[in-house]
């Protein structure tokens, strides 16, 4: 008697471990197995983790074009074209350090294929060390921080009531009480939106450098900062709105010295996720880690996409695109808190940064009053969240299976286009009626 093939069960091998998905893929992937596919119009997906790519209302044109040179078809260097790292340098320089006799140089930067490539590539350059990370944060940060058993991956916890804030105070605790070498961060933070910035984020570098513990600062949504007059109204100005960019690299004193690494690429900031452009900052003998290690790890990003980079370092351009960024976003994140707040959505801290929401849903009616629930009965309207387990690092799952802190939570995206977060939020009204 013959077997189908499709009714065999899967089978499991020795030699391989299940891995999760991060929670972006994992709702995405439940998602499909009810007819969504990328671009379906009949569908809102409030779970995206990039940002609207398409023309922006005063951004520079989009580039739609990429040319590939004779020598493109080659690898790239590990590190990156030299030209690009030069160009990435000088965009800092410009940007954050000007008057400043510290500067960064090509070789301080490193250019790796993804932002997952960069940070794999440092976490891979770390010693036997205690590395702290916060929760709630960035999902991709489980895996990474348990499948390298050079370090040890230890939580520090962000409280709601405090509005997820931590002090230079409390940060200089921590590295003392638990001897931590290094603490990971996004900032802003994914998905709370809360932003460590101006004399605070110096006070962080300052303590960093004088306690010899290295910061490793996920800046990806550094352009996606709120909070100055006008930002709700959409009057941001250009200027406001490039005064408005933040970076740790404002603060460092000495770039090779300061134990400060930064990440960020053209995933959010430019609004190009597609590329697989990002980049690595930091002193010259960390980056030449950081390279070395990129050599076993993935091999060097895209040389096309690379040198085709080259000119959105322009500073202009980067202005420009900043400024029709914040005119967008900041009326979107206007627009979802309004609209969440309405529906009995709890919302801790209103984001300074990022394009999410972080929300608690543990007042709404049963059935829907925690993020599991909440995500499925959604997904039957259309409609994609992230459950907030998913921001619960738990490298390994060493914390066992209690449950998890942020169960009443989800991340709502404000990434899509206004007309998408609309219709999203009008279904979510219907669905909440008695």
């Amino acid at each position: 008697m013959s077997i189908d093939r499709e009714s065999r069960p899967e089978r499991s091998f020795s030699a391989f471990r299940p891995v999760p998905r991060t929670g972006v893929i994992y709702v995405t992937t439940e998602a499909s197995k009810l007819g969504f596919h990328a671009g379906d119009p009949e569908w809102c997906n409030l779970g995206q983790g990039q940002p609207e790519t398409g023309a922006l209302p005063g951004a520079p044109a989009r580039l739609d074009a990429v040319p590939v040179a004779p020598d493109d078809q080659e690898y790239a260097p590990v590190a990156g074209l030299w030209e690009l790292r030069e160009a990435i340098a000088d965009l800092y320089n410009r940007t954050y350090r000007r008057g400043m006799k510290s500067r960064y140089s090509a070789e301080n930067v490193s250019v790796s294929g993804g932002g997952r490539a960069a940070l794999t590539r440092a976490a891979a350059s770390l010693g036997q060390i205690n590395l702290g990370h916060f929760l709630p944060d960035y999902t991709a940060y489980e895996e990474l921080l348990d499948i390298f058993g050079n370090f040890h991956a230890i939580p520090i916890l962000l409280e709601p009531d405090k509005g997820y804030a931590f002090s230079v105070g409390d940060l200089r605790r921590e590295i003392l009480g638990r001897g931590l070498s290094a603490v990971l961060l996004s900032n802003p933070c994914n998905p709370t939106g809360k932003h460590v910035r101006g004399e605070d984020l110096a006070a962080w570098v300052r303590t960093s450098s004088e306690l010899d513990c290295a910061l490793l600062l996920d800046e990806f949504y550094s352009h996606y900062v709120y909070g100055a007059e006008g930002d709700d109204d959409g009057t941001v100005t250009t200027e406001r709105a490039a005064a408005s960019i933040e970076s740790a690299a404002r603060y460092v004193e000495d770039v090779d010295r300061d134990p400060v690494l930064i990440f960020d690429g053209l995933t959010k900031n430019w609004r190009y996720p597609g590329w697989r452009v990002t980049w690595t900052i930091g002193p010259k003998s960390v980056i030449e880690s950081v390279a070395s290690a990129g050599s076993f790890l993935d091999g060097g990003g895209s040389k096309p996409m690379q040198r085709a980079a080259i000119a959105l370092m322009d500073h202009e351009h980067v202005k420009s695109e900043t400024a029709a960024l914040h005119k967008v976003f900041a009326r979107k994140r206007r627009l979802t808190i309004d609209r969440l707040k309405r529906m009995g959505i709890t919302i801790d801290a209103e984001p300074e940064g990022t394009f999410y929401v972080w929300g608690s849903v543990a007042e709404l009616p049963k059935g829907l009053n925690d993020g599991p629930s909440f995500f499925r009965a959604a997904l039957a309207q259309k409609i994609i969240t992230v459950p907030g387990e998913f921001f619960d690092v738990n490298p390994g799952k060493r914390r066992g299976g209690r449950p998890s802190r942020f169960r009443h939570y989800l991340r709502f995206s404000f990434g899509p286009s206004e007309d998408v977060l609309t219709r999203a939020f009008d279904r979510l009204d219907q669905l909440l009626k008695p």
